[in-house]
């Protein structure tokens, strides 16, 4: 063992005196297994960051139509609805013994280019993400009154909105995006926010402004990136439109709206929870039978493993990439190993005389290799923690994706183990020549 010990330390002792030619190897090493590593980390955390946003729901309610197209705009406000459910239907839904609670859900408006939901509150009280968290306030509370909006924290952070503002809601979707310049003057900032961001391509509900009243905690959900109002409020904001615009000479004043405001009549999806999760394909069952509606009923978890089998493709091409870049980076140390050698023919002819053996020699080339993988993953670890220390809070607030600078999981640490593994492997190809070279030098070499 001490032997082996005195083998690894003149390794260590010989690479640093060639610290300058090594070390563009192993920075090669650390960049390839940084993309390899971060590629993982990446792919495995925006999974959990869309199973995390509907922790807790046990089925997604909507018209009949496809079970992929439901689950994104219910939950990630991607895409459109092609027809409403029933209100009257999600009631009858929300009264079976089953279930435990519902959570109603009307979209079609935006503000700024963030999506308008409307639902009621069960919503704070029982909507859950990352690990059964509920949403919980930065600021203010939940909305009371008709006209009063509810702010997610990415949306409030991009527009500078606080409890107290008047902000005006726009009818339908927004085409552009979400680059706003974060360094508005006060006096511009409230000009916006009186005229709903001043630059909407849609038409906007200017008779009934809201007044914001809360500001949701991050979630790292797409709550983070819309604003909740009540349903009497979408319809409120509805009376006197038809065909996506206002009908000529008919404009109600918010008095006027709180008089005639009933409760929906269609809503775009229902979230469901149950009291028992083995109930849910009878409930689903029901749902689909129901006589009065044509209703699909989607199990989240069924709809995210085909979203899966849509990207696996680019995932694993992203993989095959990042595998043949660390492939590359291993042959580069394979290559300044070999072209080393022939300078280090008279150190490894000294070793001999002194009583190394041909063994000796072929493990002091494959620890030099062993250790340049080892160095090169330990840079790649630090780098990846220090990446994800701050690009975390980016990502999360112009993706609403949430990575988190943790310890390597178990398939990391495996990705480690494979990348040092072939390290070893490949810096045996520089070690059985070095043992070639010293059987057929001795010390006959005179240089």
């Amino acid at each position: 063992m001490s032997r082996l010990f005195c083998l690894f330390r003149l390794s260590a002792q010989s690479a640093w005196n060639r610290r300058g030619t090594l070390a563009l190897v192993v920075c090669s090493i650390a960049l390839s297994a940084t993309l390899l590593l971060g590629l993982e980390r990446i792919r495995t955390q925006v999974r959990e960051s869309f199973v995390q946003a509907i922790s807790g729901t046990d089925l997604i309610v909507g018209a009949r139509g496809g079970n992929l197209q439901l689950m994104l705009y219910a939950i990630f406000h991607l895409g459109g609805a092609t027809h409403n459910m029933r209100y009257q239907s999600a009631q009858e839904i929300a009264q079976k013994p089953e279930v435990a609670w519902t959570i109603p859900i009307s979209l079609g408006d935006s503000h700024c280019g963030y999506p308008v939901v409307a639902t009621n509150h069960d919503f704070f009280a029982h909507y859950r993400y990352r690990n059964q968290a509920s949403v919980a306030f930065a600021q203010g509370k939940a909305f009371e009154d008709l006209f009063e909006v509810v702010v997610g924290s990415q949306a409030a952070r991009a527009l500078g909105y606080e409890p107290g503002q008047k902000i005006m809601l726009s009818h339908g979707g927004s085409d552009h995006d979400h680059d706003h310049d974060h360094d508005h003057d006060h006096d511009r900032n409230d000009h916006e926010n009186a005229h709903g961001c001043g630059h909407a391509l849609t038409a906007q509900h200017e008779e009934m402004p809201f007044t914001v009243t809360g500001v949701l905690a991050p979630t790292g959900t797409p709550v983070d990136r819309s604003l909740y109002i009540s349903l009497a409020a979408m319809e409120a904001i509805h009376l006197g439109w038809q065909g996506g615009s206002p009908l000529p000479g008919l404009r109600l004043s918010p008095e006027q709206a709180r008089h005639i405001v009933q409760e929906p009549t269609s809503i775009t999806a229902l979230l469901v929870g149950l009291h028992k999760r083995s109930t849910v394909f009878a409930l689903q069952r029901a749902i689909h039978e129901m006589p009065d509606e044509a209703l699909t009923a989607v199990l989240p978890g069924v709809a995210l493993d085909q979203i899966w089998q849509m990207v696996d493709t680019g995932e694993k091409a992203l993989l095959l990439v990042s595998v043949l870049v660390t492939i590359t980076g291993l042959a580069g140390l394979v290559a300044a190993i070999l072209a080393g050698l022939g300078e280090r023919r008279r150190e490894l002819a000294i070793l001999r005389s002194v009583g190394a053996r041909p063994a000796d020699i072929l493990i002091l080339l494959a620890a030099e290799g062993l250790l340049l993988v080892a160095s090169g993953i330990l840079i790649a670890l630090f780098a990846l923690f220090l990446l994800l220390h701050f690009l975390a809070p980016i990502l999360l607030d112009l993706y609403g994706v949430a990575l988190q600078a943790s310890p390597p999981s178990l398939t990391e640490w495996g990705i480690i183990g494979g990348i040092c593994c072939a390290g070893f492997l490949a810096s045996l190809i520089p070690a059985f020549r070095a043992y070639h070279l010293s059987l057929s030098d001795g010390l006959s070499l005179s240089r």
